[in-house]
């Protein structure tokens, strides 16, 4: 049986679900984290279904054994496509991120609205079911970011390299009359100083990580498993697949989140 004190468990491909942790932190202070990023098996846009899937399973499992009351997909490929499996499997609350196209579309005045998202994304029924939902009277222009999460996964954010990606990616929509930009994947987040670099105040950009928090603290308050008032920090626990954990603690860092630990892990893909 959970209570307050036991961790929220967030789990990404990699590292873009940190910006989802940050902002779970901001909102809920009092809560305990534990985060795994799969750095090791990055990026999940170009691996098949099942695989995505599969992990997914796994990093959920991983993070239920070590005490967590709850969780939170922290990642769009993996919510789009393993979601439905996790709430079905665990009976804990499950939380996912998805595409902002909701507040895309209320905010664009041209009616055009660019969606940046991975391959796997874009592919997805989830997505596909949230365009033709939402955007009636809406035009979409959706590009796969290839090549962003591998830049972002070694902590390069900006820089001729980013540049020239986002600008291959973005410059279509820009050209199409797009007014408002849908970050379809959480690592996209970190880039946000980079569009706005290239393309000014083209684009509103829409990320979800504050909605994502939003709706994590409603369903730990719905089941009684907030946490009460404490008096020092709680803890926030840092993992990752891959072989070296330093992008992951100079995010951390750039997050201003103070890290009680933050180690490699195996996470078995059997």
């Amino acid at each position: 049986m959970f209570n307050g004190t036991a961790p929220i468990g967030v789990f990404d491909s990699g590292l873009g679900g940190m910006s989802v942790a940050a902002a779970i932190r901001k909102r809920l202070p009092d809560e305990a984290i534990l985060y795994v990023a799969d750095s090791g098996f990055a990026p999940y846009g170009e691996k098949t279904d099942a695989f995505i899937k599969a992990r997914s399973r796994l990093l959920a499992h991983w993070l239920l054994q070590r005490g967590a009351k709850a969780l939170v997909v922290a990642c769009n490929t993996a919510t789009t496509h393993a979601i439905t499996q996790l709430r079905g499997e665990f009976a804990v609350p499950v939380i996912g991120v998805e595409p902002g196209v909701k507040p895309a579309v209320q905010f664009s005045k041209a009616k055009v609205v660019g969606v940046l998202a991975t391959a796997a994304t874009l592919r997805s029924k989830r997505l596909q079911e949230l365009l033709t939902h939402h955007g009636q009277d809406c035009r979409f222009v959706c590009q796969a970011g290839h090549g962003l999460v591998e830049l972002i996964e070694q902590g390069i954010v900006a820089g001729a390299s980013v540049y020239a990606l986002l600008e291959k990616a973005l410059r279509p929509m820009a050209d199409a009359g797009a007014d408002t930009l849908v970050l379809g994947s959480t690592h996209y987040a970190f880039l946000m100083p980079s569009i706005a670099r290239l393309f000014g105040e083209r684009f509103q950009v829409i990320e979800t990580g504050g909605a994502v928090a939003r709706r994590v603290d409603d369903r730990l308050t719905a089941c009684g498993l907030r946490a009460q008032t404490q008096s020092a920090d709680p803890a926030l626990h840092l993992y990752s697949t891959a072989a070296h954990t330093y992008p992951l603690q100079r995010l951390a860092q750039a997050l201003s989140l103070t890290a009680s630990q933050v180690a490699t892990v195996s996470v078995a893909l059997s």
